[in-house]
């Protein structure tokens, strides 16, 4: 056991910064997208990229992320993503078109799929020695989640409305030298050990997924029963099969499939990608229809989304922590993804003379209180019934299931959004198109709840609240 780090709350508090930098940077872009449009000549359908591009690369990589980090060391990825990170910031801010963007914003993808992964490892070291100082770590480095998707739907109005989007990029980089600057003095040298990188592993899920969310987005233009349309997805199968292949056979891989033989694993990983793929088209259509529709500057939308990423932060951080240790993870999934789907009904409603009090605010509040009573449980019940050795896999697996649904369902979401053709301008058109997305997304939801009732086992959801429910005793 290593000895007691002194300076182990100042680490966390880098730690939890960089939590909060990786979820801001799905959420600080959202207000900036009209203006990326404008200056960088995206589609309507092809703007999307801008957010799929980060979380497939981020998405994709968790699981080699977590693998390089203990192969060699994790003060060292977490410093080399803050360097790909700034790298990527640096690339999109300075981005003259649509590929350099998207460029750009893969980069940053990968620079937090590096980050992530470490930065659990070195929280682990640092509080690993005190279960009741782990239980206060963990839930400070958790509030960082909310608070960085909140801090960025606000700070991206304010910094696109006063000085201009390249700027929701320039942020990053004096964080991350600033970041950079603090870790030698506050992080634990860890050491590697030996083994082996999966790389064709890594490469083949990655590829795999990008080709099946390229293949979605295309669908529409392509006709789904195209040749081009079925070569992609079967090309994705494909790409998904070999992964599969090379985890059965090589010596060291990123994802030992024997894990999923953990109880509920599956089902709880299947509840997380369906709340990505309903939550954040919800999200994403809800900007540009701000925006779009109801003319909403940068600062206004940015604002006005405000109170939805608000409720979030404080249900997750006060209110559903205690509901399941209460009543156990299932019945919260299954109730948040029903009330999300009822939120996300509500905003199908939008109308293209709509108002923010009447269309907007109370069904994004109604899906708000349904996103934070179901991704915790989800999360917990994922984790709960693996061994201790492969909590950090079995949450790298989680964290690349959401991410994943979150790109397939914002890709299929678009898919139905741009089927009439509508572009800026175009009110009734964009609005139909919205109000087409906002009901598949809701649908997802819905067959979220559906699936979580009947698949998953109450006796090893309310383990997950047990856990929590342990963790509050200990003062969380």
């Amino acid at each position: 056991m290593n000895a007691v780090n002194p300076r182990r709350w100042w680490a966390l508090v880098v730690l939890a910064a960089a939590q909060f930098m990786v979820i801001m940077d799905t959420s600080i872009i959202g207000v900036a997208l009209p203006g990326m449009q404008r200056d960088l000549g995206f589609t309507q359908g092809g703007l999307q990229w801008v957010f799929n591009a980060y979380v497939i690369a981020f998405g994709g990589l968790l699981l080699l992320g977590g693998r390089l980090s203990d192969l060699l060391g994790a003060r060292r990825v977490f410093a080399t993503g803050w360097v790909v990170l700034i790298a990527g910031s640096v690339v999109a801010a300075a981005a003259g078109g649509a590929g350099v963007e998207i460029l750009g914003r893969a980069i940053q993808g990968v620079g937090g799929a590096l980050i992530a992964p470490s930065a659990m490892t070195l929280l682990m070291m640092l509080f690993g020695h005190d279960q009741r100082e782990l239980g206060k770590a963990m839930a400070l480095y958790g509030a960082a989640a909310p608070a960085g998707g909140t801090a960025g739907v606000f700070l991206g109005g304010v910094v696109t409305e006063y000085l201009s989007w390249p700027w929701v990029f320039i942020v990053y980089i004096p964080i991350g030298l600033a970041t950079l600057a603090a870790v030698p003095a506050l992080l634990p040298a860890v050491r590697g050990r030996r083994g082996s990188v999966d790389v064709l592993g890594a490469a083949a899920v990655t590829a795999g997924i990008a080709l099946a969310v390229f293949a979605v987005v295309r669908a529409p233009e392509q006709g789904w029963g195209s040749a081009a349309t079925l070569l992609e997805l079967g090309g994705a199968a494909v790409l998904l099969a070999v992964f599969l292949g090379v985890q059965r056979v090589v010596r060291e891989p990123i994802m030992p499939l024997g894990v999923w033989r953990t109880p509920g694993l599956a089902v709880a990983n299947l509840a997380m990608a369906l709340l990505g793929a309903a939550w954040i088209p919800m999200w994403y259509f809800l900007n540009l229809y701000l925006q779009q529709v109801l003319g909403y500057g940068a600062f206004p939308s940015g604002a006005a989304l405000l109170p939805m990423t608000v409720a979030v932060m404080i249900f997750m951080i006060g209110i559903t922590a205690r509901l399941l240790g209460r009543f156990g993870a299932k019945p919260l999934i299954v109730l948040g993804l029903a009330v999300l789907a009822a939120g996300v009904g509500g905003l199908s409603l939008v109308r293209a003379d709509g108002g923010f009090v009447v269309d907007v605010l109370p069904a994004s509040l109604v899906a708000a209180v349904g996103m934070s009573l179901a991704y915790i449980p989800a999360m917990m019940a994922a984790m709960s019934g693996v061994r201790p050795e492969e909590s950090g896999l079995a949450s790298g697996i989680v964290n690349t299931t959401y991410n994943v649904g979150s790109a397939l369902g914002l890709a299929a979401m678009t898919a139905i959004a741009t089927s009439g053709g509508a572009e800026p301008g175009d009110l009734a058109g964009l609005t139909e198109g919205f109000s087409g997305a906002f009901a598949g997304a809701a649908v997802v939801a819905l067959a979220g709840a559906v699936l979580a009732l009947v698949l998953m086992r109450g006796r090893r959801a309310r383990a997950a609240g047990e856990q929590t429910s342990e963790t509050e005793s200990l003062g969380v």
